[in-house]
């Protein structure tokens, strides 16, 4: 079995090593549930991978937003370079679901823009964890929505062997059998091409390009892995194995059962609607339904298709999907046989617990109004009671745990473990309150903030605001640029791969300063800022709660300068609470640094830029391109882009259909840049 090998750069500190001991101890005694109460800063991740290297099994890490997911499987992929650590989060880039809106006869149709390269990263995890051991993935709650089975996923893979006797004709057959597409034209993750005597296949899961050559009595005379762009020789093996180019994998004949299922579900369906005199519905489920069936019986595929899921699975009505949870390895009893850490508990928990209900209610107002039939109710996240049946021993991980964890801590014989001193010496920030409302002799707190800003940014550190709507953190954005600050904002309209982008840009120097909403709370690690302003901290409610004033408070705790100022006119209960537990904490670290002669120092962390390994060579090479050919823009942009229009066209005529795509987004790129901000209202400041 393979084990995981920590790449550890120090030794565990701090609070550290008898928090690794308490958890370790806690699993070794089957404790179901443990909450660690680490401090922002103190090296949570560094102690769970001790605990992973330890325990020695499979891990999922659950968080609550994509933008955290992207920073822990990088954070993962440092502290375990020689294991199989992968990123699962939902891979759509746009999403908005099917709905009715009864009150105003208003049918929403489903609407999705798919981001290929996270689809092939969801299937890296799934084929990491049917074939090692050494696997941790890092996932978003897209791991409780449902996904194709595991066993029918692997059963539908190929394996290819050298010397095996296969002629070229059936290996496209195979291929196409296991929902790969043929292609004339470059490859990408899920197409193969046919070319003389070989065929050329790019898996779904990475992006190296095979060449299986074939022998003249059809047997497979060679295997080659080429680079796609250069096509050098990279390696050469006996063996290949090609797993599906989709999750959701049904045979022939399961096909034709689900089609007879779905059509004895419609006929018993209407029987239902036309006894309660429902004509409407009747007609209108009837129509989609048949025209559905038709579809997928020739083409094998309909928009809408994961609504009669339950068919294809053959599962009983009410029976929960196929998810990631279902291809982590079980014991020889079939119990969860892997390591499940919940980051960030206090939010990921409840978020967890409610996708359920919001999922259920939508498709129950479709049903009624007779837009699907009452199987799409089986096309679902598990619910919260599902989810810990198929999940492994627990271990929460917060700042500010919730009431949910310490119950259950207690219930299993569990432990909350304290990890309050950071190995660094770093202490909680300093805590400043400033007026909200102006007068005479005060303008008010954005005038404040960005007197304060301003000193901060001067001496080289950058700064993070808090706002309480997106519409106020964007207007305070552009209020920020027109006064010469280096500001962008942050939030939940941004893309998941814009998100880790902005970040590693703002660590790095492009932005000073940060505006966002709620995003900036819970597990960002940004250790270059020295100062945060809460923004109406007196505003009492969910995101000036305790818990949200705590996390927040806690993004300043990573360097020596860390300070935070909250703008309130009145000491709400909860600023209070937050002050207190963070004096609390401060003066621990204090009384231990003190005690054991330590000076503070600011974390010094290597940027990386997770997004990087999710864009495409496409964008790589514009991107390349525009850094080289910024310069000459800048100095006549007229001229530059009446000249790369020519060449976009002198591409298309020499039918170099590659080179003018790559033109053609360069001047789409740098005709955005160039574009100056429209504002849509008033500004507030």
């Amino acid at each position: 079995m393979e084990k995981f090998k920590l790449h550890a750069p120090f030794p565990p500190a701090g609070d550290q090593p008898q928090a690794i001991k308490a958890l370790l101890n806690g699993l070794k005694k089957n404790a179901h549930y443990q909450t660690l109460l680490g401090v922002t800063g103190s090296g949570k991740t560094y102690t769970m991978a001790n605990v992973i290297a330890k325990y020695g099994k499979p891990t999922l890490v659950l968080a609550h937003n994509k933008t955290l997911v992207a920073q822990l499987a990088q954070e993962y992929q440092d502290f375990f370079p020689e294991n199989a650590v992968h990123y699962f989060v939902s891979y759509y880039d746009y999403y908005q679901p099917e709905a009715y809106i009864a009150h105003s006869d208003t049918y929403i149709e489903k609407e999705a823009m798919i981001n290929a390269e996270i689809d092939r990263l969801r299937h890296a995890a799934t084929q990491a964890l049917l074939t090692r051991k050494d696997v941790i993935i890092v996932a978003s709650v897209s791991a409780i929505y449902g996904l194709g089975s595991p066993e029918e996923y692997k059963k539908a893979h190929t394996k290819l062997t050298v010397g095996e006797s296969l002629s070229r004709a059936d290996l496209v057959r195979r291929l196409v059998s296991i929902y790969f597409e043929r292609t004339n034209a470059d490859l990408s993750p899920g197409l193969f091409r046919a070319i003389g005597n070989h065929v050329e296949i790019m898996p779904v899961n990475e992006k190296t390009l095979y060449r299986i050559s074939f022998t003249d009595d059809a047997r497979i005379a060679s295997i080659d892995a080429l680079n796609p762009i250069s096509r050098a020789h990279l390696s050469t093996h006996d063996t290949l194995f090609i797993f599906p180019a989709k999750h959701f994998v049904t045979s022939k004949s399961e096909r034709v059962r689900a089609l007879s299922s779905i059509k004895e579900e419609l006929d018993t369906r209407l029987a239902q609607l036309k006894r309660e005199g429902k004509q409407l519905e009747v007609e209108r489920l009837r129509r989609r339904t048949l025209h559905d069936l038709s579809l997928i019986r020739e083409i094998g595929y309909t928009n809408g298709i994961e609504n009669y899921s339950r068919h294809f699975d053959g599962r009983c009505a009410g029976e929960p999907p196929s998810t990631l949870l279902s291809y982590f390895p079980k014991t020889s009893s079939g119990e969860p046989d892997f390591l499940t850490i919940i980051d960030e508990s206090h939010v990921t928990v409840p978020q967890i617990g409610g996708m359920y209900a919001a999922d259920r209610s939508r498709k129950e107002t479709l049903i009624e109004y007779g837009f699907r039939l009452p199987s799409a109710r089986d096309n679902r996240p598990l619910t919260f009671e599902e989810f810990e049946e198929r999940t492994g021993n627990f271990i929460y991980t917060s700042a500010t745990p919730g009431v949910y964890e310490k119950e259950h801590c207690d219930l299993s014989s569990g432990k909350v473990v304290e990890q309050i001193i950071r190995p660094t010496g770093l202490v909680d920030p300093t805590i400043f309150i400033h007026k909200v409302t102006g007068s005479e002799k005060y303008k008010g707190q954005i005038a404040d903030f960005i007197s304060e800003a301003g000193v901060v940014i001067k001496g080289g550190g950058r700064v993070l605001a808090t706002t309480l709507t997106k519409v106020m953190a964007e207007d305070l954005t552009n209020f920020l640029k027109k006064k010469g600050m280096k500001a962008t904002y942050l939030h939940s309209d941004v893309k998941t791969i814009d998100r880790i982008t902005l970040l590693t840009e703002f660590r790095r120097g492009v932005y000073d300063v940060l505006v966002g909403v709620n995003l900036l709370r819970e597990g960002l690690d940004l250790p270059e800022v020295e100062l945060i302003g809460i923004l109406d901290a007196d505003k009492e409610g969910f995101l000036r709660s305790e818990t949200s004033l705590i996390q927040t408070i806690g993004r300043a705790s990573r360097n020596v300068l860390g300070r935070v100022i909250l703008y309130a006119d009145i000491m709400t209960g909860s600023m209070k609470r937050a002050c207190d537990e963070t004096n609390r904490r401060r003066a621990l670290q204090m009384d231990y640094n003190k005690k054991h002669h330590i000076t503070p120092k600011t974390i010094r962390k290597e940027i990386h830029d997770i997004a990087e390994s999710l864009r495409t060579g496409h964008e790589k090479t514009v991107e390349n391109i525009i850094s080289i050919e910024r310069e000459d823009f800048r100095k006549a942009p007229r001229a530059f882009l009446k000249k790369k229009r020519a060449q976009m066209n002198s591409a298309v005529s020499e039918l170099d259909f590659e080179t003018a795509a790559i033109i053609r987004d360069e001047i789409r790129a740098l005709e955005k840049q160039s574009e100056k901000p429209k504002r849509a209202q008033v500004s507030r400041f």
